[in-house]
């Protein structure tokens, strides 16, 4: 083959460093974009927290319209990403999917944005918002609960008791193997080898010293055993599920029905799992009405007796948005306490303009303006994420009014297109921006992704959503008789008189993500 040189015309896009940075903070949690924020605070000089709060007294309305009032920032944004039109051939920025782009990202790049006032400030925009939101519940950052912990409180009670000291390390060392429900997490044995090699520190004993030493911590630790199973919450300290039900019960009053639920509890809650009434009345020796007296007691006991001293502040979900009732509508605003307040240090820029106007060619100063360009451009995509945020929320909220009136059962079927779609934006966008980002309602709060559910066919020929069929499924089952179960195939028969045409397998799978048990499960005995 002979060489030769041919010349190929072709377009594509570069991503610049402000988009990069904006599609990469459009796509993190609450707690990812407070980290990213301290980082940039230490990383660059000119930028710093807002501890005044101006602008507190802004008008209601710069924040809580529904839509919302957009920025010059988002203005801006959307004249450089919209969708092309008909007499351009290159893309806009936000119909492009950036899931797998990579482009290269010089830090001169950050010179070509321009040089303007008008992002140096996010306090502005985050004191309006904390005015718009009523939240009678106060700031969601002092929800946290300080109450005592598991171990705090049992080492508490342990002060009142008349333990030698080396009885008191025993139990401590047990203490400190629960879990956070309050089961002891590790074997006896493996406490006395850790004990041992502690105890051994700076002497070489012998095998048969060494053995002897953990065969004596063993019995100690049965012993300080005791006295933890002993102490409040009843059943802390047990190493399995029949352990602390049997812990339990026998702080009840001892009746008939407690002697066949220690039974049960001792070996045979497979067989009460399964409702198998003739092999627990084979191996507990009760009758029919006993097994069942002896089931409502068990389903009074506590399986995890550290539940309550579980911390709170770590299932608490902080939610971005908060809609709101505003006449026959629903409104959606920000949460002000996510939002950082940042803005740029006045006095920095200031001495940095003074230092480009007298010295020109410094290579100093050129680093410094970059690294003031990279602060302003940080503070404008933080504006333009939360302004993204407002604008999918709003266009859910709009399609979903059904469910702000009457719950999930008014639920409709939505798609990541519909609101692409609307408002101009590409289907990765919306993607990003329903990840991790919570809505909080009149229902409780919600994962925005929540709001988004396939269709399935009615006979009438419309659509009905698979949140509002879980729904129904969830109020058949609440409503049937227990002693009769609906099986996955009657609740799909009960479903087609609804209109709803759903086949068995898909009612299984919508029951198993409401984690709800089959109908020989759920059966009382």
């Amino acid at each position: 083959m002979k060489p030769s040189l041919q010349v190929r015309l072709s377009q594509h896009l570069a991503l610049t460093p402000q988009l990069q940075q904006s599609i990469r903070l459009l796509q993190l949690s609450t707690l990812e974009l407070h980290q990213e924020v301290e980082q940039m605070l230490e990383a660059n000089p000119f930028l710093e927290v807002d501890e005044e709060g101006v602008a507190q007294d802004r008008p209601l309305a710069d924040a809580t319209l529904a839509p919302p009032e957009r920025s010059a920032a988002a203005d801006e944004w959307d004249s450089a990403t919209s969708a092309s039109s008909p007499e351009s051939d290159t893309p806009g920025v936000d119909q492009l999917d950036f899931s797998s782009s990579h482009a290269d990202s010089d830090s001169s790049d950050w010179d070509s944005g321009s040089d303007r006032e008008d992002y140096d400030s996010l306090s502005d925009v985050s004191g309006a918002r904390s005015n718009a939101v009523e939240d009678e519940d106060g700031d969601w950052s002092e929800r946290s609960s300080l109450s005592e912990s598991l171990n705090d409180h049992l080492r508490g009670q342990l002060l009142g008791m008349r333990l030698a000291p080396e009885e008191m390390l025993l139990v401590e060392a047990l203490i400190d193997s629960l879990n956070e429900d309050g089961y002891l997490a590790d074997p006896l044995e493996d406490i006395a080898e850790r004990l041992a090699i502690e105890l051994s520190i700076g002497d070489t004993p012998g095998d048969e010293e060494a053995a002897a030493l953990r065969e004596e911590l063993v019995d100690r630790l049965r012993c300080a055993l005791g006295w933890l199973q002993n102490l409040e919450p009843c059943g802390v300290g047990a190493r399995d599920l029949g352990e602390c039900l049997v812990l339990q019960l026998r702080e009840c009053d001892r009746t008939e029905a407690q002697r066949v639920a220690i039974l049960v509890c001792q070996g045979h809650l497979e067989l009460l799992a399964r409702r198998d009434m003739k092999k627990l009345m084979a191996a507990t020796g009760a009758d029919e009405d006993d097994i069942r007296d002896a089931q409502t007691l068990i389903l009074t006991l506590e399986p995890k007796p550290g539940r309550r001293f579980a911390r709170a502040e770590a299932n608490i979900v902080v939610p971005d948005v908060i809609v709101q009732k505003a006449g026959r509508g629903w409104r959606v605003v920000l949460n002000p306490d996510v939002m950082p307040k940042l803005r740029i240090n006045d006095l920095y820029a200031q001495v940095l303009r003074q230092h480009r106007s007298q010295r020109t060619g410094d290579e100093g100063g050129a680093t410094l303006a970059v690294r003031l360009q990279e602060a302003r451009w940080f503070v404008k995509n933080i504006l333009q994420r939360f302004d993204t945020i407002q604008r999918v929320s709003q266009a859910i909220v709009e399609r979903q009014k059904g469910f702000f009136t009457h719950g999930e059962i008014a639920m409709k079927p939505l798609v990541l297109r519909e609101i692409a779609d609307e408002l101009g934006l590409h289907e990765s966008t919306i993607s990003r921006v329903t990840t991790a980002k919570y809505m909080n309602t009149p229902f409780g709060t919600f994962e925005l992704k929540y709001f988004f559910g396939s269709s399935l066919n009615t006979e009438a020929g419309g659509n009905a959503s698979s949140t509002a069929v879980r729904a129904l499924i969830k109020q058949f089952v609440a409503a049937e008789d227990q002693k009769r179960p609906l099986s996955d195939s009657q609740l799909s028969t009960m479903l087609e008189e609804q209109g709803i045409q759903v086949a068995r397998r898909t009612v299984a799978k919508y029951r198993e993500a409401l984690k709800i048990a089959p109908a020989n499960l759920r059966k009382a005995i």
